[in-house]
């Protein structure tokens, strides 16, 4: 069960690093006199300080794993080496643990509603019909949560799957439900264009994005390209004749929305912004996290949608989270909506104390 992976640990070294240089700053008389500067450095100081005491503590348990291991081979301290390595192990864990609470805290964006982005990666159709799957999976959980659902936008495959489908979920404990979501999914079947009984593997990638107030992102509008289209649906279906769909850019960014889920195309410019503007604060997260502003995602690697996350394996029909280790033999009920099976043993490795 990994928590400190090699991303968080060099996260953790600059913090330590900065807190070192804040240190010898406050000490200096030219800081010191500029009241302002002194404060400023003082609130970050003290925000520092408890993360690198617990970060140092678990420097000092690796070390002495690492000098304790080296006695392994030791027949007539073994039993007390093999002692010593599980009591040091279990103190990692717990520190572990109370720096990933710290972490947590600052990571104010859980109270809100989300987008959830489903789109199908390697596995060519099977992919598009494993993306319908978590579709269902994901709306089964929801509407046992009584969570209202909107599909923002669609872009079919021609057996009935999806290449990718965004659905909003406005319930506002939503994202901390699905926040563990994001990454790559991989199911193990065999598929129905399949006929010589032979299992494949096809992937799907999800994002999960908070929703935010539209207040707290500002947009230039001359920032924005805005194009209309003609809609295309699945089989002939939703297709619409007139230019109501609606693809916007923005330009610094290069970030591209689209929508034709509507009839309307002021309904589809309305949904793609609301599309954007929670993109544009994601992308706001991700460059505080390079300015060391941690949030949940850094603990659990490095939050890029290709890295795999669980295998949904029907011939055993077990499920595995590959963060946890966990697997369960119980693939139908988590189909039909039972998540919680997964994500309260991922809360509870994560954030409990």
């Amino acid at each position: 069960m990994l928590i400190m992976d090699k991303n968080l640990i060099a996260k953790l070294y600059s913090k330590k690093n900065r807190f070192n240089e804040v240190e010898i700053l406050l000490s200096k008389k030219n800081i010191i006199s500029n009241k302002k500067l002194f404060l400023t450095l003082s609130k970050e100081y003290n925000e520092l300080a408890k993360i690198v005491k617990y970060f140092k503590q678990w420097l000092n348990i690796n070390k002495n794993i690492n000098n304790t291991k080296k006695l392994i081979n030791n027949i007539e301290l073994k039993d007390l080496v093999i002692e010593e390595l599980q009591l040091c192990n279990k103190n990692k864990l717990i520190i572990e643990k109370k720096i990933v609470n710290i972490l947590s805290k600052k990571d104010n964006i859980n109270q809100h509603g989300c987008f959830l982005e489903i789109r199908a990666g390697t596995g060519g159709n099977e992919a598009s019909l494993f993306a319908s799957d978590l579709l269902y999976m994901y709306s089964q959980f929801s509407e046992n949560k009584n969570w209202n659902t909107e599909i923002i936008n669609t872009n079919y495959n021609h057996l009935g799957g999806y290449k990718e489908i965004i659905i909003r979920i406005n319930n506002k404990n939503a994202y901390n439900y699905l926040m563990f979501e994001s990454g790559g999914h991989r199911v193990q079947r065999i598929p129905v264009t399949e006929s010589q009984g032979r299992v494949h593997t096809s992937t799907c990638t999800v994002a999960v994005i908070p929703v935010v107030q539209e207040s707290k992102i500002t947009i230039n509008s001359n920032d924005l390209r805005i194009d209309s289209f003609k809609s295309s649906g699945a089989g002939g279906q939703h297709v619409n004749t007139t230019n109501s769909a609606i693809r916007i850019t923005h330009i610094p960014t290069g970030i591209t929305v689209e929508c034709q889920d509507e009839r309307s195309q002021h309904k589809n410019k309305a949904k793609a912004m609301s599309i954007l503007i929670a993109r544009l604060n994601n992308l706001k997260l991700k460059e505080k996290q390079k300015k060391e502003i941690f949030t949940r995602r850094i603990l659990l690697g490095s939050g890029d949608r290709s890295d795999r996350i669980r295998t949904y394996n029907f011939p055993q029909r077990r499920v595995t989270d590959h963060r946890i280790n966990l697997t369960l033999y119980r693939l139908e009920d988590i189909f039909n909506g039972e998540l919680d099976l997964i994500i309260q043993p991922l809360s509870n490795f994560y954030f409990n104390k």
